[in-house]
């Protein structure tokens, strides 16, 4: 799947990113915009309820944004990896079983990131990468629709940075898969380490996959770091992941 949808967000009376990387969603938006009148009433847009369904693809936000009665679609562009940047990034975080776990914990750790940069990889956008663009007849870069679109993108950044490495142009299971695969060694050099996500109680399971969601990864674990201690690490990472499905911060 290379597009992932998400239900719209009801009228709020004040909601802000908390994530670290959330937060640097929305300060790259501030400081490309070169309207801070716009900005304000993109946040109350945001708020009120009139941006529809989000679509995220690779390189690509859009929603329709109602309006004094009209509906206007409105897009983000940001910049994708190229396909040598998403190695330099799969090798970073293979290199530590920690940020998988973090990873599927729905967190994003600011020494993966920076470890990335380091690497000339940008997960998080800087000034002017973000480009937006609407039909309506505003000439303000971003438009108020278009900084309503980014604002509620912040807000899904925090329940779920997998949708930060869709948008740079890698779906979750695509980047689960190429992990393991470069995790993995022959049969028998490696500690299989398997992670259910199977939601506990009467928690939904996630659309578009089965109720049942076992990730294996065959991890040989670093010196000082034993394969017991891998495991119940990665079993917080799946509680935390549960957690995040229990709390309804996000729909899909």
């Amino acid at each position: 799947m290379t597009a992932r949808g998400f239900s719209a967000f009801p009228k709020v009376k004040r909601r802000v990113a908390t994530t670290w990387w959330g937060k640097a969603w929305v300060q790259a938006l501030e400081d490309t915009a070169l309207d801070n009148a716009m900005l304000r009433l993109g946040r109350r847009y945001a708020h009120a309820g009139v941006v529809g369904p989000i679509t995220v693809s690779p390189g690509l936000l859009h929603a329709s944004v109602h309006d004094s009665g009209a509906v206007h679609s409105t897009t983000v562009r940001v910049p994708v990896l190229t396909e040598v940047q998403w190695g330099r990034f799969l090798d970073r975080v293979a290199e530590q079983p920690g940020h998988i776990a973090a990873l599927l914990g729905n967190d994003m750790p600011r020494d993966l990131v920076d470890a990335a940069a380091a690497s000339d990889v940008d997960l998080l956008p800087g000034i002017g990468d973000l480009e937006p663009s609407c039909d309506c007849e505003g000439w303000e870069l971003p438009c108020r629709h278009a900084a309503a679109l980014a604002f509620q993108v912040g807000w899904l950044l925090d329940a779920d940075p997998f949708v930060l490495l869709l948008l740079k142009g890698k779906p979750e299971q695509e980047l689960l898969d190429a992990l393991r695969h470069r995790v993995a060694g022959p049969v028998g050099t490696r500690t299989p380490v398997v992670v259910s996500l199977e939601p506990a109680g009467q928690l939904p399971a996630r659309p578009g996959l089965p109720a049942t969601t076992p990730v294996v990864l065959a991890v040989e674990p670093p010196p000082g770091f034993d394969a017991a201690a891998l495991t119940a690490l990665m079993e917080t990472a799946a509680n935390r992941a549960r957690a995040v499905l229990r709390s309804g911060i996000l729909e899909e």
